[in-house]
């Protein structure tokens, strides 16, 4: 008697990616051998699964059981023109389903910019043997922006806008492929728009390369559709005496987590990794980082910020690592969430791992409600009772805003913000 073996449910939870994989093995761009390597991970290991560590406050039980379709490119029905208002003359690149829309698109003056499509590089940053998503997106990825800079070069501000949507109610999924990459001395901003309706999937990882003296500053809205999930993982290489400043704002999708990997591996680097997140409803949004210090006399700082209502779930994992080169190290992080409902959730794990001598390095996390002292305070002086809230939210949230210094990006913010509180709770 023969007994059937059956694959362990991490397995299971990628064979409808296989098969699609499979699918459209012939048609893929850039490195077969990539490709098979990272869906041999993925037959092997499956998605990730809440047994392991760094996955174990977000569950993807719901995104294996989902059977997303191929997206088509179609820019009809989003609303793209909203995305742009506040924007005008600024270059854009606009991704609809994953794939480049060069009708939507005006491309940068000062920045070399190719399609992943026409010249497909996978980088160097990516390791899909220890980041199963990022597995996922080097075996499926379509199309992504390539975004040069060349040395000394101020690039000034651009959009990279991905908008996504379900095909008539059926389910999708697109994972771009995206680098960015900045020569010595060069400059630029990037504003990073995600939005969309309807259920889909939309994976994307972004390695960004930073020259000697670089700055890249790097302001992110994951404003999905309620139905979708965000799943983004970002790599960014930091040489010596560069920058990188992101900061990340999160209101939208059913479920989302953005992982960012940063490696300052020349002297006199610079990161800061910000964000805020505001859920609501059943919505579930990770945010996970894992800084590197491996050179002397580099700083980061970390200032990750929640507002949770009903039954909503925030997650912040921040993890500092210090080599026993990185002498001088300043590193700080901060984690803070404000819980508007008694059934809300938020999960804290920060760490510091160490093996330098000579480092400044501090970690701190609080949790709490609106104070009812203040809430009196404006209450008694005719303020109604949402406004109040709103008000006590925004001071809450304006050390973490207070770091995005471009103006039209901080309006746009502004702006989701104020349309967040016009949702009921």
């Amino acid at each position: 008697m023969t007994t059937a073996v059956l694959p362990p449910p991490a397995a299971a939870s990628a064979e409808f990616f296989l098969s699609r994989y499979q699918g459209l093995t012939n048609r893929l761009p850039g490195s077969a051998g990539l490709r098979r390597g990272a869906a041999d991970i993925l037959r092997t290991l499956g998605l990730p699964t809440t047994r392991d560590e760094a996955w174990r406050y977000t569950s993807l039980v719901k995104l294996s059981e989902a059977r997303f379709h191929e997206a088509l490119t179609d820019t009809g029905g989003f609303g793209w023109d909203d995305d742009f208002s506040g924007f005008e003359g600024l270059p854009r690149l606009v991704f609809a389903q994953g794939r480049f829309s060069a009708a939507e698109s005006v491309l940068p003056e000062k920045a070399r910019v190719a399609s992943f499509a026409h010249r497909a590089d996978f980088g160097t940053l990516a390791r899909p043997d220890h980041e199963r998503l990022v597995a996922l997106n080097t075996m499926l990825a379509e199309d992504g922006a390539i975004i040069d800079v060349e040395a000394g070069v101020d690039a000034g501000a651009m959009l990279l806008v991905s908008l996504g949507r379900d095909l008539h109610g059926t389910a999708t999924a697109f994972h771009p492929r995206h680098a960015i990459r900045l020569a010595a001395g060069a400059r630029a901003t990037i504003i990073e728009i995600a939005r969309g309706h309807g259920e889909y999937l939309h994976n994307p990882v972004m390695e960004i390369v930073l020259g000697a003296g670089a700055q890249l500053t790097h302001v992110r809205l994951q404003n999905e559709g309620k139905a979708a999930y965000h799943l983004a993982t970002i790599y960014a290489d930091v040489g010596q005496a560069a920058s990188y400043d992101s900061f990340t704002l999160s209101t939208g999708a059913h479920l989302a987590r953005t992982e960012v990997h940063a490696r300052l591996h020349g002297a006199g680097g610079h990161v800061a990794i910000n964000a805020a997140q505001l859920l609501r409803g059943t919505q579930h949004s990770d945010f996970t980082t894992v800084v590197r210090h491996e050179a002397p006399g580099c700083a980061s700082r970390q200032t990750v910020k929640h507002v949770l209502a009903g039954h909503a779930r925030g997650v912040f994992q921040g993890k500092i690592e210090v080599a026993r080169a990185a002498q001088k190290t300043d590193g700080y992080q901060m984690n803070q969430a404000l819980l508007l409902s008694p059934d809300a959730e938020i999960d804290c794990k920060p760490q510091l791992e160490i093996f330098a001598d000579d480092v400044k390095c501090s970690h701190g996390a609080t949790v709490g409600e609106l104070d009812a002292d203040q809430m009196f305070y404006l209450v008694s002086r005719g303020i109604p009772n949402a406004e109040a809230k709103a008000l006590l939210v925004r001071a809450f949230l304006g050390e973490a805003l207070d770091m995005v210094t471009d103006e039209r990006a901080r309006r746009m913010l502004d702006d989701v913000i104020d349309a967040w509180w016009a949702v009921p709770a």
